[in-house]
């Protein structure tokens, strides 16, 4: 599960059925791959459609609330078995309050408090106890980026709870995206296999780049004779600089694309990066710059007021 029902439809816990229903239609019509085609949107939409099977269903939502992310994985006769093993212990098993209990790795990389839910119910089975083995629980944690990493992809070393975990890092890889650590989750009761460790992927903002989707933008200066006559300046992109020719006669706001610059894909096209241009003037023109200005200002008949 990539994250709490609730919070993935975007609802409070309290929310009544109509409320739940009206949210998931909602991102299934905004999120659903035949009308968005942005990379994350079929992710969105299966994780939506996920909370909502979950949550419509009032007693598959009952032991959501309860148990969290293991209530598929909780026996039916949980409370029997606990009250077994306990000698006649507690009068709703454990996380009887509340809103159920997450297995995840505290608040980004390599942070502590980690949960294990599966040793919890190794103590209170006894190891199995003749019930049976229980899957170890799939965990998450956040993977923090910057822009480059996430471009270039390449591998890293982590550390979580005393742990260390080599991980692949596509290039190319989203904020919002899953990278998927095949049995490095929660450990199994008895012969059960471990769970999933997945890291949310996080890429920290930049100073000069902007991320949407798979494109980038970035602002680039340009000096009021470049913007009027035009000329090949230089662009900075993740991946080194490049060369783009701007215009004669280019105001600001207008955008330049470089096709395929942006972030890449391995399953399809790469994203574009666009250069919108910004036209500088000197903050403190010498005298010579000062002189030509006003030349210029007594030549010239352009207004840009009256300009459409």
């Amino acid at each position: 599960m990539a994250r709490d029902y609730y919070e993935a439809l975007g609802v409070p816990r309290g929310a009544a059925a109509d409320e739940i229903q009206q949210a998931y239609r909602k991102l299934a019509r905004k999120y659903h791959p035949d009308v968005n085609k942005d990379p994350t949107a079929e992710d969105k939409f299966k994780e939506a459609n996920e909370a909502y099977q979950v949550l419509s269903d009032p007693d598959t939502r009952k032991r959501y609330d309860r148990f969290g992310a293991d209530f598929r994985r909780v026996p039916e006769d949980y409370d029997e078995r606990v009250r077994a093993s306990a000698g006649g212990y507690g009068g709703g098993g454990y996380g009887g309050g509340g809103g159920g209990r997450r297995v995840h790795f505290g608040h980004g990389v390599g942070g502590e408090g980690g949960v294990d839910f599966e040793d919890l119910f190794g103590q209170m089975f006894g190891g199995g106890g003749g019930y049976g083995p229980i899957p170890g629980a799939d965990q998450e944690a956040e993977l923090e980026l910057t822009l480059e990493e996430a471009y270039r992809g390449g591998k890293r070393t982590l550390r979580l709870d005393g742990r260390q975990y080599d991980v692949d890092i596509p290039a190319g890889v989203l904020d919002g995206q899953r990278i998927r650590l095949a049995g490095q989750g929660g450990r199994g009761n008895g012969d059960a296999p471990p769970g999933d460790l997945y890291l949310v992927v996080r890429i920290k903002p930049h100073s000069r780049f902007r991320v949407q989707g798979r494109d980038i933008y970035v602002d680039l200066p340009v000096s009021p004779w470049e913007a009027v006559l035009g000329s090949t300046v230089v662009v900075p992109t993740p991946g080194g600089e490049a060369k783009v020719k701007v215009a004669p006669g280019s105001s600001t706001g207008r955008k330049l694309r470089l096709r395929g610059e942006g972030m890449p894909n391995s399953r399809g096209a790469n994203g574009n990066l666009y250069a919108e241009i910004k036209v500088m003037v000197p903050s403190k023109p010498t005298a010579r710059e000062r002189e030509l200005f006003e030349q210029l200002a007594a030549e010239s008949n352009f207004d840009p007021r009256k300009e459409t």
